[in-house]
């Protein structure tokens, strides 16, 4: 199994995804795309495609943003989904993957920053790679806009100031604008960039002061997540087959 990411900022690292790939014994590669590295030229190579988050919006330009290229990354996108890939994008990549797929990022009722719940839907309750997650679980949160729907995505997840939590695109292809990937040393690193706003915010009901984030334990929501990959992967090997 080989699993490419691709990374917008240092402080949106893969975190227990990349965990979960090492204990595996996955090879992995990146395109930290901060430092300008490239992306991959082909699918071929790539058995799982997993997108990071980052502060940009599908709609940022090269202009705003040099080292991101939303539609070099919506292509790769595409071609992965075409070749039959297991794609996971997360926040900003849940977005990408919409946008990939003819569905417009849109903005979230509510911006969410910090560790809420999510309870699934209908839909998550038969979907047997989220089914585990319960009615109701405590994970990450980092954004203010949310990935389209097309007609055939499922909502798996939702939260109370975010409708679109988890998104099934199909069998192999999943967004999840929330964060289950966190750790302590990601968080730290989150914190180290909006930190002012963390403490002084009075307008956003559900951003989280620094010290709520830091006192919760990801264990549980990581160890769920990796359950997620196992079967993702899983059925992707099936089909390879």
């Amino acid at each position: 199994m080989h699993i490419h990411f691709i990374q917008h900022e240092t402080f949106e690292a893969p975190g227990a995804i990349l965990n979960w790939a090492n204990e595996r014994n996955y090879t992995i590669t990146f395109s930290k795309v901060y430092a300008h590295e490239p992306l991959p030229d082909t699918s071929v190579n790539i058995d799982m495609l997993v997108v990071m988050g980052g502060p940009q919006s599908p709609q940022t330009t090269k202009e705003e943003c040099p080292h991101f290229d939303a539609q070099a990354e919506i292509t790769l996108i595409q071609n992965c989904i075409q070749a039959g890939k297991a794609v996971l994008g997360v926040c900003l990549g849940a977005q990408l993957i919409g946008e990939a797929l003819g569905a417009k990022v849109e903005r979230s009722p509510e911006k969410e920053i910090g560790v809420l719940p999510i309870a699934l839907t209908i839909d998550g309750i038969r979907d047997e790679k989220v089914a585990h997650f319960g009615s109701s679980l405590l994970v990450g949160h980092w954004h203010s806009d949310m990935p389209g729907l097309t007609a055939e995505s499922k909502i798996l997840a939702t939260s109370i100031g975010c409708p679109r939590q988890i998104i099934a695109y199909s069998n192999l292809v999943y967004g999840f604008q929330c964060h289950m990937e966190l750790m302590p040393d990601i968080v730290e690193l989150l914190i180290a960039e909006e930190e002012s706003f963390l403490t002084n915010n009075t307008s956003h009901r559900f951003v989280q002061k620094p010290d709520e984030i830091r006192n919760i334990d990801f264990t549980e929501m990581n160890d769920k997540l990796f359950r997620f990959l196992n079967i993702l992967t899983g059925e992707y090997n099936k089909r390879k087959q």
